[in-house]
């Protein structure tokens, strides 16, 4: 196990954040340490918004064998496939192409998502054709001081969030597949990846807002004239209007000024996690 006092914004995709001790735990004996005091945990920091100041608690990374797993390959004939335990700390981009190289399909609407396995089960990421939650088959958890092994009905997913346990860590997972034709995956991997071509290849935490009921967040921030709107640093992408880009030095209060102008304006839910205190 490795401690050490870290900014924050290293490990966010938004790359902003202030400062925290940060311990990657390898172990079940590493976690339980870990968890003595009060904590937070980061998977792959997108999604993400911490502030300048950092936070008080102790921030867990899950390495080691929290960080292992493969899907493993599908048997000859078989309609479903059923992954071996795959550790939380995996990421999810990798996870995408391992299963459309051994021809198992379900996996392809998370393309392009850059989150690590555990934190896709605890918001239940996902694009407009398909969530981690449809693909599912077991959950392990880590919660007061023990594993338990939860049905995927227990934690009731819905758009972009999970009931999971107060200070509940995911810790691995097992997913239902199913052997496709290579054909069939690529030609839906594709379809995902041409839905995401207008996103901003700066440096972002992902969506910004939830779309609401029936419409689009980017449509209507696009309506209210919000895009190239900036706050130092902090900008709505002209590209996407449900992304804040950081244009290099961002600071997580302009970040925040331009949410809340946003949410002033059109009343938009946050699809972020906020860590932290922000103006």
């Amino acid at each position: 196990m490795k401690v050490e006092r870290r900014n924050l914004a290293e490990f966010t995709t938004l790359s902003v954040g202030g400062p925290a001790e940060v311990w990657t735990v390898e172990t079940p004996e590493d976690l339980l340490q870990a968890t003595s005091a009060p904590y937070r945990v980061l998977g792959n920091g997108s999604n993400l918004l911490v502030a300048d100041g950092g936070v008080p608690e102790r921030v867990i990374r899950l390495g080691g064998v929290f960080a292992r797993g493969a899907l493993g390959r599908p048997r000859a004939g078989a309609a479903v496939h059923l992954s071996p335990w795959i550790g939380a700390g995996v990421l999810l981009p990798g996870l995408v192409q391992e299963a459309a190289r051994l021809g198992l399909s379900g996996l392809e609407p998370l393309l392009g998502i850059p989150a690590s396995v555990g934190g896709a089960v605890r918001m239940n990421a996902g694009t407009r054709f398909g969530e981690i939650a449809d693909v599912l088959e077991a959950i392990e958890l880590f919660h007061e001081g023990r594993f338990r092994v939860l049905d995927p009905g227990e934690l009731g997913f819905g758009y972009r969030t999970s009931r999971l346990p107060e200070g509940a860590i995911v810790t691995r997972v097992r997913l239902r597949l199913t052997p496709a034709p290579a054909a069939a995956i690529e030609a839906r991997m594709a379809e995902v990846d041409a839905a995401r071509k207008g996103q901003p290849k700066r440096k972002s935490a992902g969506c910004a807002f939830k779309n609401p009921p029936g419409d689009a967040a980017g449509r209507l921030i696009d309506a209210a004239g919000f895009k190239g709107l900036r706050v130092g640093a902090a900008m709505v992408s002209r590209e996407h209007g449900n992304f804040i880009v950081n244009t290099g030095g961002a600071r997580a209060e302009d970040v925040w000024k331009l949410v809340k102008r946003i949410q002033e304006e059109l009343g938009l839910e946050l699809e972020w996690e906020v860590w932290g205190e922000l103006p």
